[in-house]
């Protein structure tokens, strides 16, 4: 990943992708650079734009899920809402915490 990061970057500063470029940029955040792996992702990026690239990846990127929520609430449908209810009852035993409030002193003080 970080030399696909080293390429985007070197592309975006206006220079042409090559190993020499992402080997210079890696150097100067003292990453050791693999001289395979530069090759590869030169290759790969060959006669591509960057901009396209991007956006086409963004695209992709949208499509995946983050989040806990949304795999939660197929589940919970699935169980009949039982685990929003056992949720609720989970919190109602809790017991209460005592506040601190600001113990004698103010951040700002």
């Amino acid at each position: 990943m970080r030399y696909v990061a080293a390429a985007l970057l070197v592309a975006l500063g206006g220079k042409d992708v090559s190993e020499a470029n992402i080997k210079k940029l890696l150097d100067v955040v003292g990453v050791d650079c693999d001289a395979e792996k530069a090759k590869l992702v030169v290759k790969e990026l060959a006669g591509k734009d960057v901009e396209e690239l991007i956006a086409a990846g963004q695209e992709k990127l949208a499509s995946v899920p983050s989040g806990g929520g949304a795999a939660a609430a197929p589940a919970a449908a699935a169980a009949g809402g039982a685990a929003p209810a056992a949720a609720k009852e989970e919190k109602k035993e809790e017991p209460e915490e005592e506040s601190d409030d600001d113990m004698g002193f103010g951040l700002f003080d």
